[in-house]
């Protein structure tokens, strides 16, 4: 499998940073997102120093149809850049497991 050209992962990088914030401006979002990982608010930045975790934050993005939708919409962007994004992520270590 060919590695992702830097500037399509750091494009990857900083839509999944943009996933979290949609993620962390809405109580019920973030509260799905927690409960899906098992990362508090407290363990997030910790968590985001992990590798894979802006991976994870595409996934849980991509797993819920209604959540991608919304997060597409805001972005303005098609529900496919972000499968494209999690792809050019490659895969990472499971980061939401390595949390204490």
């Amino acid at each position: 499998m060919k590695k992702p050209l830097p500037a399509a992962r750091e494009s990857a990088e900083l839509l999944a940073v943009q996933a979290l914030t949609f993620i962390a401006e809405d109580e019920a979002r973030m509260r799905s997102f927690a409960g899906a990982t098992g990362i508090e608010p407290s363990q997030m930045r910790a968590a985001a120093r992990q590798d894979g975790f802006l991976a994870g934050v595409l996934e849980h993005i991509l797993d819920n149809e209604n959540l991608l939708v919304a997060f597409a919409d805001s972005a303005g962007i098609d529900p496919a850049e972000i499968a494209r994004a999690r792809a050019a992520l490659g895969r990472g270590a499971d980061w939401e497991r390595d949390l204490p």
